[in-house]
């Protein structure tokens, strides 16, 4: 195995080599790697492959499973991103040492599913086969493959790569294709010029924090809010001032009140999160006011901003004329897949001038020939198309969710439906979120905790599920087990 799996550690015996039973499903309608991947996965749970054990080599589960060994290497990979497995250089793939003990016991009840019953309600899950509602994560089965083959072959085959390095701004293709995109999709006007292509939305933050932010400072920050963007800004030397969000977002008063001022506000302005709400036209308006009066720069992390349903689109902060006070981030891990590892940054020109002399010190730039073959892609009105395509697979997803978890009010209520791959079940007062987190999980069914995105310890109530990684069937399945696992739990009683 190369890449991240062909990282040398400490060996493991050899000889511990499991063999799993692989059943591929052609026809299913089920993309044959994720069979793999979860049929590994549940072997690996169960413990039929045990701790430290050897995986066959992806040549011989290819041929055994009568798959290509792409898509096994593939597979592989997944589980090594998840934390199931790690390579040993020469060696092989190996079940990780520190999973010993985990084990997920299926309930009795699992019998009616195995058996061919679908039925909605009580519909446990498969052994080994977890519902997992990440709110970090998408779907990439929409994307037009033989599309990306072609530009892939057309735009790469026949062209060498340079034999120097690229601007650290990124290759000059790529930022007209953004710029030209953010013009029409989100009204953002600006010169490829201002913009720097980033790896990931991630990397775009911790640039703009270096780039913005002295030992000390004072940081403004959503609460709840971004983990990661905390951890970027807590990196670059700040002091993090949590504001508070409501229904219409960021809390801006409460910024004018602050008896400091922030050199820098973190938000999340189209579907903050994890609350799933929209920043209002009048507090776009009055943030910008006070950036502008304050002499602060706004980071508008625009994530996931394409995925809109039956809602208008709100202008973005950077549309709003606020060019010289606002850094705008965006990234293509959402709309196409994080593997890429590319985003972008439209910044304010001292910003980005800090940004691209940071950036030649430490990676430079992205990936050449993925800047090329994505810059064709936009190019060609393909990106829109897969945003278009994308749209209406996870409007269906949102709907089929809602359409169980909103016949349940005595339970809770959804927010953050409008926009975005994940939303917020707010809880009805008087249940325990941590319990039925606990019960859906013996169901199957795994779920992320709001109290768990607060800056300070809280006890807040509700439960983030992202739906973009799931089917629709799974998501209708998955949203019944939850009801099932409220429903055994009492209410606390004051």
């Amino acid at each position: 195995m190369t890449g991240p799996l062909g990282v040398r550690r400490s060996p493991f015996d050899a000889s511990l080599h499991a063999d799993p039973v692989v059943h591929l499903l052609r026809g299913s309608g089920r993309p044959l790697q994720r069979q793999l991947v979860e049929q590994l996965r549940a072997a690996i749970i169960d413990g039929r492959l045990p701790s430290g054990s050897r995986l066959p080599s992806t040549r011989s589960l290819a041929r055994e499973s009568s798959a290509s060994r792409n898509l096994v290497v593939a597979a592989y990979e997944d589980l090594y991103a998840e934390g199931f497995v790690e390579g040993v250089s020469g060696s092989g793939t190996f079940v990780r040492r520190d999973l010993e003990g985990l084990r997920w016991v299926v309930p009795a009840s699992n019998v009616a599913e195995v058996s061919g019953d679908r039925s909605a309600g009580s519909t446990p899950a498969l052994p080994g086969h977890l519902l997992e509602f990440r709110i970090d994560q998408g779907r990439v089965e929409a994307l037009s493959i033989k599309v990306w083959k072609q530009i892939w072959r057309r735009e790469l085959a026949d062209t060498p790569p340079p034999n120097h390095y690229l601007p650290e701004e990124g290759a000059p293709d790529l930022r007209a294709a953004v710029a030209a995109y953010l013009a029409r999709a989100r009204g953002v006007r600006c010169d490829p010029a201002d913009i720097i292509i980033t790896s990931g939305s991630q990397h775009a933050i911790e640039l703009v924090a270096r780039a913005s932010i002295r030992q000390g400072d004072l940081a403004a920050i959503e609460d709840p809010g971004y983990p990661q963007a905390r951890g970027a800004l807590r990196q670059a030397g700040a002091r993090l001032l949590p504001i508070p969000v409501d229904e219409d977002g960021i809390c801006v008063e409460v910024l004018n009140s602050s008896t400091s001022s922030p050199v820098v506000v973190y938000v999340t302005p189209s579907h903050q999160f994890p609350l799933g709400v929209r920043l209002s036209v009048a507090r776009r308006l009055a943030l910008l006011e006070w950036a502008e009066a304050h002499g602060s720069l706004i980071i508008e992390d625009d994530y996931d901003s394409e995925f809109r349903y039956g809602a208008a689109p709100l202008p973005a902060l950077a549309a709003l004329g606020g060019s010289n006070s606002v850094a705008y981030v965006g990234t293509f891990s959402k709309i196409l897949t994080p593997a890429f590892r590319l985003g972008y940054l439209v910044a304010p020109g001292e910003v980005r001038e800090r940004i691209a002399r940071i950036r030649r010190f430490s990676d430079w730039h992205s990936s050449w020939p993925l800047q090329r073959a994505l810059a064709r892609f936009i190019e060609i009105g393909e990106f829109d198309r897969h945003v278009r395509r994308m749209r209406r697979l996870y409007s269906k997803k949102r709907a089929t969710l809602a359409g169980v978890l909103e016949t349940v009010p005595d339970i809770g209520s959804l927010q953050g439906v409008e926009a975005g791959l994940h939303v917020l079940w707010k809880l009805r007062t008087g249940l325990d979120s941590r319990e039925i987190a606990r019960r859906a999980l013996d169901l199957g069914v795994q779920v992320s905790l709001l109290d768990d995105f607060w800056l300070a310890p809280t006890v807040s109530n509700g439960l983030l599920l992202g739906y973009g990684a799931l089917e629709v069937e799974e998501v209708r399945r998955g949203a019944h087990r939850l009801v099932e696992a409220a429903r055994a739990v009492r209410p606390i009683r004051d």
